[in-house]
C-alpha cells in the first residue's frame, strides 16, 4: 500500500500534468466529441459509473464510440457491430480515453493505476486483493498495457464474459497488486511513456 508521502507525490504529479494536458487537449477533445456525436447520432460524450478508490463510485468520462452503450454489457470484442467506424479509429489510438484527463485533474483517477471497472468486480475484492482499492484507478497501467489487445483476445473466445471473469480479471488483479506493492514515480513515468509510444 502506498504511504501518505507516496500518495502525495503521485497526486502532485497528476495535478501538474493533467492541468498541462487540459490546456493543450480541450479543443481537440471538443472537436472529437462533435464528430463522435455525428457518428453515433447521440451526445458524443460518454459518462458511466465506475468503481474507484475505496470502492466509491465515480463518473468516468470518455468519447462515445458505440451506437448503443449498455452499462450492463461492458465487454466489447473486436469488430463489435455496435462500434462505429469513427469509434474504431478512436479506440485504435485510445483517443476515446482523452476526456479522462478531467477525471485525473478532479482527483477521481490517476494517470497510472488499475483500470476502473463497472460494479461487480473491484467492489467485490476480498482479503489482500482489496489493496487495489487503496489507489485511484488509472488511465493506463501495467495490466492495461499487458492486455492492450483485449478486444481481439475476447473475440476469439466462445464465451467472452466467462473468459474475462475467470481468466483476465484474475490476471489483472495479480498484476495490479504487484504494481501497488512496488510503486514508484519512475515506474509510473515508464508506463506513461510505453502507453504513448
Amino acid at each position: 500500500m502506498l504511504t501518505n508521502k507516496q500518495q502525495f507525490i503521485k497526486r502532485v504529479f497528476d495535478i501538474s500534468f493533467s492541468l498541462i494536458g487540459i490546456l493543450f487537449l480541450t479543443i481537440p477533445i471538443f472537436v472529437l466529441t462533435i464528430i463522435a456525436a455525428f457518428s453515433t447520432k447521440k451526445n458524443g460524450f460518454f459518462k458511466q459509473k465506475r468503481v474507484g478508490q475505496k470502492g466509491k463510485l465515480f463518473t468516468i468520462f470518455k468519447l462515445k464510440t458505440m451506437i448503443e452503450n449498455n452499462s450492463e454489457n461492458h465487454i466489447t470484442i473486436k469488430n463489435d457491430a455496435r462500434v462505429t467506424k469513427f469509434g474504431k479509429f478512436l479506440r485504435k489510438y485510445n483517443l476515446d480515453e482523452l476526456p479522462q484527463i478531467y477525471n485525473v485533474f478532479c482527483g477521481t483517477m490517476s494517470f497510472v493505476g488499475p483500470r476502473p471497472d463497472v460494479k461487480g468486480y473491484a467492489d467485490e475484492l476480498k482479503n489482500e486483493d482489496k489493496i487495489i482499492l487503496s489507489v485511484k484507478p488509472g488511465i493506463t497501467g501495467p495490466a492495461t498495457l499487458k492486455f492492450k489487445n483485449e478486444e481481439e483476445l475476447l473475440s476469439k473466445q466462445e464465451n467472452p464474459k466467462k473468459y474475462n471473469d475467470e481468466i483476465l480479471w484474475k490476471q489483472k488483479t495479480e498484476i495490479n497488486k504487484k504494481y501497488i506493492e512496488n510503486w514508484s514515480l519512475i515506474g509510473d513515468l515508464k508506463y506513461i511513456i510505453k502507453t504513448l509510444f
